[in-house]
């Protein structure tokens, strides 16, 4: 391949004869096909760890206001509650989707957290308030046992409901569970 001399704009010219190579268009073609093909394999899959993930951070959510909730109820030997809101200042007092909940001492709000869309969360109860002894109480003051479902209307994953449960008081688990695709009105109690 012979160059020729520099023209006016000083870059180099190829000489007669000389082919540029590139892509074809069947080339182009194919390769977008593969593509394509993968993409289709790969959303579902990419689509179900988000919704994993999603479900996942809300119950954690879930857990570290209930957590919250204890450890504060304990360091200032006084009680503290965790309901479902409908403003972010006072409890809802009903049974209810928790779209948004409070942690609450006496008239002071000590944390505030809101659902995330697409993920629902149902209870079996419109609050837990825990004693300065750490221990969750029912109003007749047995040790409070209840149930929150977050949960998500999808096949994507199979495991679409993620259970935080409160037994004896203060314990607190967390199970990944298969809704078949559908959400729990309301949750029953441990």
């Amino acid at each position: 391949m012979k160059l020729s001399q520099p023209n006016r704009a000083g870059a180099q010219t190829r000489g007669a004869g000389a082919r540029v190579r590139g892509f074809t268009l069947l080339e182009l073609l194919v390769t977008i096909a593969i593509v394509a093909v993968l993409a289709t394999l790969a959303i579902p899959s990419f689509r179900s760890i988000i919704n994993s993930n999603r479900l996942t951070a809300q119950a954690n959510e879930l857990v570290t206001s209930i957590q919250l909730a204890r450890t504060e109820a304990i360091r200032r030997n006084a009680t503290v509650q965790i309901c479902r809101s409908t403003d972010g200042a006072t409890c809802a007092g009903a049974v209810g989707t928790w779209d948004r909940w409070i942690v609450l001492l006496g008239n002071t709000v000590l944390r505030d957290q809101q659902l995330q869309a697409p993920v629902g969360l149902t209870a079996s109860t419109a609050g837990l308030t825990f004693r300065a002894d750490g221990l969750a109480r029912n109003a007749a003051g047995a040790l409070a046992r209840e149930n929150f479902v977050a949960c998500i209307e999808t096949t994507q994953p199979t495991q679409n409901l993620r259970t935080v449960s409160v037994v004896s008081g203060s314990r607190v688990s967390t199970q990944s569970g298969d809704g078949e695709g559908a959400c729990p009105e309301s949750p029953t109690p441990p």
